[in-house]
């Protein structure tokens, strides 16, 4: 008897290590750890705040209305009426260039004046992606430049300068031409380069910027005579403010009377 209260005596004292419930007659409550988590917070799909965030204004069709949606009438019934509460009236080039002249006899102005372009490109792309903003040159079909551009040949080849000096390069050479530049001894408006040279004018890169001689602008290539066309009559423009190209195009010289 002694030895089995004994071994009772070991059993309950193990348990009581192990932090175990002893089960002796009476049945024990048994304590089991509790972990709590926290719910997981639901997240809306990219689409779906893009979605909401960019909401798609209404549409209102006025064609058949009495007036346009939100705006006083149609027209102005006066000389002087407050802008936003008519529709904007859209004119032609034609026109507005007509209007141009008129407006310059009451404002005094001169009668040669240039004209420029504000003109909005469209440069979204395929996924969400965009052009990036870039620097071109384009040739207009009516001039209105007086002077032709200057163009600098960078070559190493003799017979290569020459045919740009026979061009109407104003200058024609390889690397003893990069000093001078350095120096603002000689400068131009344009600078077009063969492809071998191009290593060579590292130095260049932080004098001349957006001049410097690059492929995709067509300033680099071995066509001299083609590239020396381009760029001694060819009108320079950027795109600026992301979408935007602003520009002159043309000089108005119709006000102005033959002699």
């Amino acid at each position: 008897m002694a030895s089995c209260t004994r071994t009772v005596w070991k059993v309950l004292t193990g348990c009581q290590l192990l932090n175990l419930p002893a089960h002796t007659g009476v049945p024990a409550s048994r304590s089991l750890p509790v972990r709590t988590f926290a719910a997981v917070k639901a997240q809306k799909k990219k689409a779906d705040a893009e979605k909401e965030a960019k909401k798609e204004k209404r549409v209102i069709d006025d064609k058949y209305r009495h007036k346009p949606f939100g705006k006083t009438a149609w027209k102005p019934m006066d000389d002087v009426y407050i802008l936003r509460y008519y529709p904007r009236t859209v004119h032609s080039a034609a026109e507005a260039i007509d209007m141009l002249k008129k407006f310059q006899a009451l404002d005094f102005t001169a009668l040669s004046q240039p004209i420029y372009i504000d003109l909005k490109l469209d440069m979204k792309l395929e996924k969400k992606k965009k052009v990036d903003p870039f620097v071109s040159t384009v040739h207009l079909p009516h001039p209105f430049k007086t002077e032709m551009n200057k163009v600098l040949v960078f070559t190493e080849d003799v017979n290569q300068a020459k045919l740009a000096q026979e061009n109407g390069a104003v200058f024609a050479g390889g690397a003893e031409l990069i000093q001078p530049i350095l120096d603002d001894k000689i400068s131009a408006d344009f600078y077009v380069a063969v492809p071998d040279i191009l290593p060579k004018l590292v130095l260049l890169k932080n004098k001349l910027r957006k001049k410097f001689p690059k492929g995709k602008r067509g300033s680099v290539g071995v066509d001299i005579p083609k590239m020396l066309q381009l760029f001694k009559t060819g009108h320079e423009y950027l795109v600026e403010d992301d979408c935007y190209i602003r520009t002159k195009i043309a000089m108005d010289l119709s006000s102005i009377e033959p002699s």
